[in-house]
């Protein structure tokens, strides 16, 4: 997926992220959450902005409670 870096990332787009890395690599959420902040952030909050990082907690955090029910 291309990155953007002017503008802010919405939380669908880190959904779909997530749900991408979840499935190519047959791993968990809290996994995928790990891979994508290191990828995308590099393991900095401010590397894309507080919008985008706040969509992707809010993103995390919805994907999560809809994989539990």
């Amino acid at each position: 997926m291309v990155i953007n870096k002017g503008g802010n990332l919405s939380k669908e787009y880190f959904k779909a992220y997530l749900e991408l890395i979840m499935n190519s690599l047959g791993i968990s959420i809290e996994l995928a959450k790990e891979k994508a902040f290191s990828r995308l952030f590099s393991n900095k909050e401010s590397t894309l902005g507080y919008i985008s990082y706040n969509n992707f907690i809010c993103a995390y955090s919805e994907l999560e409670k809809e994989l539990a029910h």
